[in-house]
């Protein structure tokens, strides 16, 4: 399927630097809500894989694919392929924002309101 935007062009470092620095956003994020009591998230990571468990039983899983040079992101609504656009990781069917994607499914499967927020550029 093609991406409804030209994905910017990136070096395999420029990759996993982009993807790096999403993974750490996210588990910063995380930990920071556990320290003030916000929620409880477990996170595992392994390589390029970032597991976020919810005291549901529920999983959203961030997974680094360093080939097609995408992010991808599975969770309770669904699947989605990101790849890298102007700053920005956009889904290849409707170019919405990961970090917004992200946001929506933790905060269904949370049962409350969560935000996450890209890395500074």
């Amino acid at each position: 399927m093609t991406a409804p935007f030209e994905p910017t062009p990136l070096t395999d470092a420029q990759y996993h630097q982009a993807t790096a620095a999403v993974l750490a956003r996210i588990e910063s994020t995380v930990d920071r809500w556990l320290q003030d009591d916000l929620i409880d998230i477990d996170t595992h990571r392994t390589g390029g894989l970032l597991e976020l468990a919810f005291d549901n039983g529920s999983k959203i899983v961030i997974n680094t694919q360093p080939p097609l040079h995408e992010l991808w992101l599975a969770a309770r609504a669904g699947g989605y392929h990101y790849k890298h656009h102007a700053g920005r990781w956009r889904d290849t069917r409707d170019g919405r924002d990961f970090f917004e994607v992200l946001s929506e499914c933790a905060s269904e499967q949370a049962g409350q309101a969560l935000r996450f927020e890209p890395p500074a550029a």
